[in-house]
Parts: C-alpha cells; sequence; structure tokens
C-alpha cells in the first residue's frame, strides 16, 4: 500500500483543512509478473477459444499465472486490510483494482486506502493521540511501502508539534495555580492579621481612665483629721 496524499503537505495549512491521505498498495508499483502472465494468457485463451484443445504447457502455464494473481490478491488485500483495521475511524474502507485471470477470475492486484492526517483544532492532546493512531496504520503492513513511511513521518512531526503545544499549555495551567495558591496564602494571611488586631481594639476601647479616681483619693486623704472626742467625766 502506497500512500499517496491528494491534500496538501503543507503542514501549516489551517486546521480546518482536512488531508486525506489515499494509500495505494505497494504492489501494485513492482513489475508485476502477473501482468505479463496475464499478457501472455490472452493469446492462450484466444486460441483456447478458438481451438477446444488445449496443449498441456498451455495448461501449465494458466496454472502458474492464476497462481501468481492469486498471491498477488491476498498480498494486496492483507496490506490494504492493515491499514484500515489500524487506522480506525481516520481511515477509510480499502479500494482495489482488479485483473482477470486465464480462468476468468478476477484477482485483486492494487489497493487503496484514505487515511486523516488532518490536526485536530485547538486540542494538541487528541492530535497527539490522533497522529499516533495515524502512524500505526501507514506502518501496519508486514512490508510498509515508501509512501507508508512518508506518512508516517508526517504523522510524526505533526505529534511532535502536538507535544510541543501541550507542554505550553501545561506550564501556563501550572504557572496559572501557583498565582492562584500564592493570592490565597496572602488572603488567608491577611484575614488572620486582622483578626489578631480585632482584639486589641477591643480591649483597648473597654480601658477607661482612673487619674480622676486617682486623684480623688489624693485629695480626701489631705483633708485635716477630724479632732478627738474628750469624754468629760462629771
Amino acid at each position: 500500500m502506497n500512500i499517496n496524499s491528494q491534500a496538501s503537505r503543507t503542514l501549516a495549512a489551517p486546521p480546518a483543512q482536512l488531508a486525506r491521505s489515499p494509500v495505494t498498495s505497494a504492489y501494485a508499483d513492482k513489475p508485476s509478473s502477473a501482468a505479463m502472465a496475464e499478457r501472455d494468457a490472452k493469446p492462450a485463451a484466444d486460441a483456447a477459444s478458438g481451438d477446444a484443445a488445449v496443449s498441456p504447457q498451455q495448461q501449465a502455464q494458466q496454472q502458474q499465472q492464476i497462481t501468481e494473481l492469486a498471491s498477488r490478491d491476498r498480498e494486496v488485500r492483507s496490506h490494504e486490510q492493515a491499514h484500515a483495521a489500524v487506522g480506525g475511524s481516520y481511515a477509510g474502507a480499502p479500494t482495489y483494482s482488479f485483473k482477470r485471470g486465464p480462468d476468468g477470475q478476477t484477482y485483486a492486484v492494487g489497493g487503496e486506502v484514505s487515511i486523516d492526517v488532518s490536526p485536530i483544532p485547538n486540542d494538541p492532546a487528541a492530535t497527539l493521540r490522533k497522529m499516533e493512531v495515524v502512524q500505526q496504520a501507514a506502518l501496519a503492513p508486514a512490508e510498509p511501502s515508501a509512501q507508508d513511511l512518508r506518512v508516517a513521518a508526517q504523522a510524526q512531526v505533526l505529534a511532535a508539534q502536538a507535544r510541543s503545544e501541550l507542554a505550553a499549555l501545561q506550564r501556563e495551567e501550572v504557572a496559572a495555580a501557583a498565582a492562584e495558591r500564592k493570592a490565597e496564602a496572602q488572603a488567608r494571611e491577611e484575614q488572620e492579621q486582622a483578626e489578631q488586631e480585632e482584639p486589641a481594639a477591643e480591649v483597648q476601647q473597654q480601658s477607661f481612665d482612673l487619674t480622676p479616681n486617682l486623684q480623688l483619693y489624693r485629695r480626701l486623704s489631705q483633708l485635716q483629721e477630724p479632732a478627738a472626742l474628750v469624754d468629760l467625766v462629771t
């Protein structure tokens, strides 16, 4: 499966723009012995249709072509289904191109799976999770193609950007939480200080000046003592 992106590969594209990467089978790009066999099989089939008698050599050649086409069909389907299974909701259903064999059956010789490689706007955490899935989907087949590797690299770059954005948001959250805790501690300290000053103010208001009473006491002490009483005895 080769992943041929139909969308712009500019990573700075607007986040809302969807990038769907169609994935074509790696086997579609290989020189096909099955295609050559099909080409060779056509005159053989024509000859067979014109002449009921088919030589053993022709039968063996046709059987070899069928075997190669069947093997190619299994490889292509396995490749595309691996992408689709791992990609989950981000991957489309596999589509195939077919060849007809000497036996009249059709065999898949190429395939494609579209994968959404667009970041999720304003959500770096979700983008990171998505790009991890996309990367795993691109590398899911046993033998990823060159285009599979390019899509995996693109997902890796977007994942790194998402990690950077997520780290910046986390730093901002930590700083905001620290500022909030500092403000709360300062408010508590001011409240405790006010509570400590309030009783002292109440005591001061309840106190009174004893100076006038002391002055009265002094005046009373300075009064002339009364004369002693004399008992007259008659």
